[in-house]
């Protein structure tokens, strides 16, 4: 292995103050839910919203300045173009980023503002690659990988270094992999620190590549993912060399269960987490006895989520917990009977956000209306008692669904 504690104790040493040293906090709610204790290393409180920030400002730091007079280029779905645009900017450098157009609106706007020309091509990072390839050779930017690289590793491994400086006696660590910079560099850290600790990785099951890398099955990576900020379909060759040697085992995430994730850090640790961050907790939750009694920690890598996509995880969750529910009542209709079923909803502590009228369709008897209800419940059971209320009324009611898309 190339890179040694001693290259990513340097960088420790060159990016202070240059980078937030984030907090890292003990989740007291989730540790009692899961019955361990755990810490999450808030990277989503850097100020490019992820942990980025690191690698990309010590392999920067570490240009030539004929390198720095012509510029540097990049390729991110977001995180990494926003850290290299930041730090190359603060430097006077320009900056290229080249970006899959399936990336978020507001990382691509994001990455703008901090100075860099941004550049849309391909739907992953792998047809971004390409373009930037072409760039490099056109005009002899210097390309700033976001994972595959020493300077990048060891700034991504002064993570380690902090928490275990702060929790020196933790069991083990879990963090997210995408083409594995941060897990080698944390890996490389801890375990010169402390052998004994137990290191794993988590991939988003739509693109396992480091798994199937490292037991030399065939590439399958592909499709559409919430954590984008890991959807890589070729991870590094010296972070694969790192990880096959320190790491001891990778989960693998669905979209539920990460959505679930991104969901209990907002409601149990008030966290905002974007995919990518989230798969830590995402893998912890679904492997509880692995860490049952444990001292464990994970990194919340990214906060960089869109705000319209958590409007829409949050009002999913409401709706799957049965907090949010909506109901279709079927009545003669006559004045009065609305307010009479509004009043008897509110009787019951329902509380109604919307009200839909249907009775100008053909499958609706004309004499007849149906009237769909939204309300805010405390839960299943809340609902329950809902319909059965107005059941006993003489008004046809059934639940249309717990899913916002129905």
């Amino acid at each position: 292995m190339t890179v040694t504690i001693e290259d990513i104790r340097q960088a420790a040493d060159e990016i202070r103050g240059e980078v937030v040293r984030t907090p890292f906090v003990h989740a007291k709610r989730l540790s009692k839910i899961l019955d361990c204790e755990l810490y999450l290393k808030l990277e989503s409180q850097q100020f490019s919203g992820s942990f980025k920030d690191r690698g990309a400002l010590y392999r920067i730091k570490n240009l030539t300045d004929a390198q720095k007079e012509k510029g540097v280029i990049a390729m991110s779905a977001g995180n990494h173009a926003q850290g290299v645009a930041l730090h190359a900017n603060r430097m006077g450098i320009p900056a290229t980023i080249v970006m899959p157009e399936t990336a978020p609106f507001s990382k691509i706007e994001r990455t703008r503002a901090l100075g860099a020309k941004v550049i849309l091509s391909g739907e992953t990072l792998d047809d971004s690659r390409k373009v930037v390839d072409e760039i490099v050779a056109k005009d002899g930017l210097t390309f700033v990988h976001p994972y595959d690289d020493e300077h990048v590793i060891a700034g991504q491994g002064t993570i380690g270094l902090e928490m275990l400086e702060e929790q020196p006696d933790l069991d083990a660590i879990i963090v997210p992999i995408g083409g594995g910079g941060i897990l080698s560099g944390i890996s490389l850290a801890a375990n010169a620190i402390n052998p004994d600790i137990e290191l794993y990785g988590v991939e988003a099951n739509l693109f396992p590549s480091m798994s199937q890398a490292l037991k030399h099955q065939p590439a399958t990576s592909g499709g559409s993912t919430m954590a984008d900020g890991i959807a890589v379909k070729e991870p590094g060759v010296i972070t694969r060399e790192i990880i096959d040697q320190l790491v001891e085992e990778i989960f693998l995430v669905d979209e539920s269960q990460i959505e679930t994730a991104i969901l209990t850090l907002v409601e149990e640790q008030k966290v905002v987490s974007e995919g990518a961050g989230a798969t830590g907790v995402a893998a912890i939750l679904n492997n509880p006895e692995k860490f049952k009694g444990k001292k464990i920690a994970t990194v919340i890598c990214g906060g960089n989520i869109d705000a319209r996509m958590l409007s829409g995880l949050l009002m999913r969750g409401l709706m799957r917990d049965g907090r949010l529910v909506r109901i279709r009542t079927e009545m003669v209709d006559q004045p009065g009977l609305l307010a009479k079923i509004s009043s008897e909803i509110g009787k019951a502590r329902g509380n109604i956000i919307d009200v839909m009228h249907q009775r100008h369709f053909y499958d609706v008897p004309a004499k007849m209306v149906e009237i769909d209800f939204i309300i805010e419940t405390r839960d299943s059971e809340h609902v329950d008692e809902i319909v059965e209320r107005l059941q006993e009324m003489g008004i046809s009611t059934r639940i249309l669904s717990s899913r916002s898309t129905d």
